[in-house]
């Protein structure tokens, strides 16, 4: 294994100096900022019985973060490939947003009304369990400021570095608490009964799991390797969903469920 750099390395210790108190945050990131070029972080915490907590931030591109409070954790964290993550309890680790985002998450309305107005070009997370129904994300990203996507080097530096990062997260925010069992058949049942109660739309099971997917950004054919049923099938669902909304787009679909899950959920 390659040796840190004596900076990097006097840097990691004041990180670990720092666990516990008021400046662990931004000794962290400084610490990793040093270890490869970064643009931005957005630090977050997920939990299974409210919106998420916003732990830090820094960006230079000022838009980054802009949109975090009034439309982030207002509800959208719901279809965040990163959010996916935590109620699929993956694995701690280091995460990139290329590699988790489903095949048209660039085409979905989630992306359209709040990713591409943070700038972000390029975007990877760690991602620990600091307690019991708690995942901490330390979201680092590329965005206008450089305009640069992570380089092989970068990522094989920063999962070099993983074990380090996800054992101080777990330390650092132990004391973070979350309640109840929150899952995506949770979310499903939230969804029907949101959807019944305020609309009347009486959706099946497997139609509203088609609905979060297609909101998600999920493709009919993602859809169907998912659920291992036909891309036809799928289509037939979606047709089905669209007419009983009496909606004729994604975007549609996303104005009528979205307000709904926040009201409930945020």
């Amino acid at each position: 294994m390659r040796p840190l750099p004596n900076s990097t390395e006097a840097s990691l210790g004041r990180a670990i100096e720092a666990l516990g108190g008021e400046r662990f945050e931004v000794t962290l990131y400084q610490w990793l900022a040093r270890c490869y070029e970064i643009d931005n972080t957005t630090m977050l915490a997920y939990f299974q019985n409210r919106a998420p907590e916003v732990l830090f931030t820094q960006s230079m591109q000022p838009r980054v973060h802009d949109q975090i409070f009034s439309t982030y954790l207002a509800g959208a964290y719901l279809v965040d490939p990163f959010y996916t993550l935590h109620l699929e309890r993956a694995p701690a680790g280091l995460y990139r947003m290329q590699d988790i985002a489903p095949d048209h998450f660039q085409r979905n309305e989630y992306y359209a009304t709040y990713y591409r107005a943070t700038t972000l070009v390029d975007e990877i997370a760690y991602v620990a369990y600091s307690a019991e129904g708690v995942s901490v994300h330390i979201g680092l990203g590329r965005d206008a400021a450089s305009g640069r996507r992570f380089s092989p080097r970068d990522i094989a530096e920063a999962e070099r570095i993983t074990p380090i990062v996800c054992g101080l997260i777990a330390q650092n925010w132990a004391s973070l608490k979350s309640g109840g069992d929150f899952n995506d058949e949770a979310l499903l049942d939230v969804l029907i009964a949101e959807l019944r109660a305020v609309h009347d739309i009486a959706l099946s099971p497997r139609q509203a799991q088609i609905a979060l997917m297609i909101l998600r950004g999920h493709s009919s054919v993602s859809i169907a390797l998912r659920l291992e049923i036909s891309a036809q099938t799928v289509k037939v669902f979606r047709k089905q969903l669209y007419r009983k909304c009496a909606i004729s787009s994604q975007a549609e679909l996303f104005s009528l469920v979205m307000p709904l899950l926040s009201q409930k959920l945020a």
